[in-house]
């Protein structure tokens, strides 16, 4: 596969490093860094393009600034991309409407598009979480979320099930922040490994915004988080100690 990733500043920059330090064996990776500052609107947006892009397959924007939704579909022109991945790490940097706006475009092109929001909550087969998934179908998508999206962990748990032993990774965070939590999970107690999962990826830290979302009424940090917890959790339910407390002044009959 043939990925151009569109940049413009350091959370860009680290994804990039991350994806070609860890891309599977056939994958050619070019990376353009975009204009620092755009406008919103853009009578010709050719004009802030290279004259020349690489061929491309899969286009995956990362744009910190809205203009660069409008440069993506003169970038499908040139390159032959035929999918594209604009994450919503930061709803600033590409907002609802112009995420819908983008869509339109890139279907009149004939170009299939995901908004995962955020871009750990990539899969094969869908993005977003809880009421807000949306499935997609698209095998150049899917062969990107295989390998970079919504964490996905095996873990080992010592003979007596109490504390982790080691995380293999078999999918990673886009922006490499699965491997970090990975690393330092070891000897953590099972009861534990929740809260501890949550610190470290706090402490990455995550790329995506710590403002409240309006879709999720919380920061999409936090969905980060809940995300990467969800998946460590679902491969220690046969290990985790469950609590019962029993309210003050009540007893068990």
């Amino acid at each position: 596969m043939r990925l151009l990733i569109i940049t413009q500043g350091e959370y860009g920059k680290r994804i990039v490093d991350n994806i070609c330090a860890h891309r599977p064996d056939g994958w050619a990776v070019e990376d353009w860094r975009a204009p620092a500052n755009l406008p919103l609107v853009m009578d010709y947006s050719e004009e802030m393009l290279p004259e020349t892009l690489p061929p491309s397959d899969l286009v995956l924007s990362l744009g910190e600034n809205p203009g660069v939704a409008e440069l993506v579909p003169e970038v499908v022109k040139r390159t032959g991309a035929t999918a594209v991945i604009a994450p919503v790490d930061r709803s600033e940097w590409l907002p609802k409407g112009l995420a819908r706006q983008l869509e339109g475009w890139l279907q009149q092109l004939h170009v299939a598009a995901v908004f995962p929001k955020p871009l750990c909550s990539l899969t094969e087969t869908h993005y977003n979480v809880g009421r807000h998934r949306v499935a997609y179908s698209d095998p150049l998508i899917s062969e990107f979320a295989r390998h970079f999206g919504r964490p996905r962990f095996v873990v080992s748990v010592d003979t007596e099930g109490k504390a982790i032993s080691g995380v293999c990774v078999e999918r990673d965070a886009t922006c490499g922040c699965a491997r970090y939590v990975a690393g330092g999970l070891a000897s953590v107690a099972v009861d534990s490994a929740e809260f501890e999962a949550g610190m470290l990826h706090h402490h990455y830290p995550c790329l995506a915004s710590m403002g409240i979302d309006d879709d999720f009424a919380d920061t999409l940090m936090h969905v980060s988080g809940h995300i990467m917890q969800e998946e460590l959790l679902e491969q220690l339910k046969p290990y985790v100690t469950v609590q019962y407390y029993t309210p003050h002044g009540k007893v068990d009959e």
